[in-house]
């Protein structure tokens, strides 16, 4: 990961130590092995640094595409915009091609890595809460605050794509069934989540590397939960937005294509670290956009929809969004994570390293989507507002597109077009669809359009792997129509 330094080897030897049927809890005994290593400040600190780690993944160049070996983020985009109407595979070939489809069954891999992923995350920031005594007393609350932020982004992830998932806060061992497999409702999940958060907030700082968390992160992660929660908490939505705002460290770049290939930029507030050339620490999932560099040929490639939004709505962010494919006449592709930012030369080449050991780093949040929260916030759920805050937040999005036209009211239309314009790609327009209330009936209407004739409410929530409910033994329930 960029300018985190990496974890010693004895470390990476305890976190995968691991038997292949233990998937929140990897290591057999683990009480016992971690207490042999934990046993300084450093090397709990080198615990968190591990924890970034399981969230950036292994590329799919280094291993099998069959196993199961925790790709972190690196199938995200499959879970979350390729089941929106943002985008599609190039082909039906695949389980990867199931996903735009609606046709994710619970044996599907990607599901199964990305779930096992999350619950990776989890495991090892309990890792760390278990054990924070060993740090020094000074870092102890950061030390928490950090984990607890990485431990809430995991969670969240999970009971927006899963539902009711099991609530693991501390160190099990693989016999604790109850634990391990027994689903929790999405309210505690959501308690726990904003527990963790808040903590997160009051003893965070931004400081640091924005590769790790930090207040703003924490405030901008709580904000998008607040505005998520069954019934939203507006009020607090806004609070956490305003107090990035008053941050002058975050702004908006001039240049559009600067936030995506000016790493750690002043418009980013959490990303996820990754670097080029070097198979352990690349991401692959770039070279996937692409409609011939990636394993699979034409993954996340532009739907016609987006693309007429795009021409309506886009202004100068279009054509940093997507471009024509130079190798296939008929596909659009994602222009904002290029990997290394090279487009192809004349003989087909990207840059001085394969395009599958890319090192975009992958946004996570970033200060327009805190603009736009804070114009939801301010909405409050209803259908137009003239609130000169929101006003101001939304134009400024708008000024950066070269959209300068005055804005003198702003509808939850224009508002979900603008998110959808601004942050496509980013792996936020399936959330928003389902935050607003509207993803059954966009989906729906997407699916008829494209001829998708197996979309029906359930896709909405992700299966629970078939795995996961058979080493349960029985405790472990499905996800409604799978």
């Amino acid at each position: 990961m960029k300018h985190i330094k990496y974890l010693a080897f004895v470390l990476i030897g305890v976190m995968f130590s691991c038997n292949e049927d233990d998937f929140l809890n990897p290591i057999p005994d683990s009480r016992v092995v971690v207490t042999s290593y934990f046993n300084s400040d450093e090397e709990v600190l080198a615990g968190i640094l591990g924890v970034y780690d399981a969230i950036q993944g292994i590329p799919e160049e280094t291993t099998s595409n069959s196993s199961l070996v925790n790709r972190g983020v690196q199938f995200e985009y499959l879970v979350t915009e390729m089941r929106s109407d943002n985008t599609r595979s190039a082909t039906t070939e695949g389980s990867k091609a199931d996903f735009h489809r609606y046709l994710v069954d619970a044996n599907n891999v990607e599901v199964e890595d990305y779930y096992a992923s999350m619950y990776e995350i989890i495991f090892r920031a309990n890792n760390i809460l278990d054990f924070i005594e060993v740090a020094d007393e000074g870092n102890r609350a950061a030390y928490t605050a950090e984990s607890k932020f990485l431990r809430a982004y995991a969670y969240f992830n999970l009971v927006r794509l899963f539902g009711d998932v099991p609530m693991v806060t501390s160190v099990v061992n693989p016999t604790q069934s109850e634990a391990l497999y027994t689903r929790v409702e999405t309210s505690q999940i959501y308690d726990l989540i904003i527990d963790d958060l808040l903590i997160a907030v009051d003893d965070l700082n931004n400081s640091g590397s924005k590769n790790r968390a930090s207040k703003a992160a924490a405030q901008a992660l709580l904000a998008k939960v607040y505005l998520t929660l069954p019934n939203p908490n507006y009020i607090g939505a806004q609070q956490m937005c305003e107090a990035i705002i008053g941050t002058p460290q975050f702004t908006l770049l001039p240049d559009f294509y600067d936030v995506f290939y000016q790493e750690l930029n002043d418009e980013i507030i959490f990303s996820i670290g990754y670097s080029s050339g070097f198979s352990e620490d690349a991401q692959g999932f770039s070279s996937e956009f692409t409609a011939d560099a990636g394993r699979q040929d034409g993954l996340n490639i532009v739907n016609n929809n987006l693309i007429a939004d795009f021409e309506a709505y886009g202004g100068n962010r279009t054509s940093v969004s997507y471009f024509q494919s130079p190798t296939s006449s008929d596909l659009t592709e994602v222009g904002k994570y290029l990997p290394d930012g090279y487009m192809r030369d004349e003989d087909g080449n990207y840059g001085p390293n394969p395009p599958r050991l890319a090192g975009n780093d992958w946004i996570v949040l970033r200060y327009a989507d805190v603009l736009l929260m804070h114009v939801e916030s301010i909405l409050a759920g209803a259908e137009v507002t003239g609130n000169q805050a929101a006003i101001s937040s939304f134009q400024q999005v708008r000024d950066r597109a070269g959209l300068t036209t005055p804005v003198t009211s702003i509808t939850r239309d224009d508002l979900i077009m603008e998110r959808r314009v601004e942050l496509a790609f980013e792996n936020h327009r399936f959330f928003d669809l389902l935050r607003f209330g509207i993803a059954d009936a966009v989906l729906s209407a997407h699916a008829s359009e494209m001829g998708y004739p197996d979309y029906t409410s359930r896709a909405l929530l992700l299966p629970i792997p078939n795995r996961e409910i058979n080493l349960s033994g029985g405790l472990m329930t499905q996800n409604p129509g799978y």
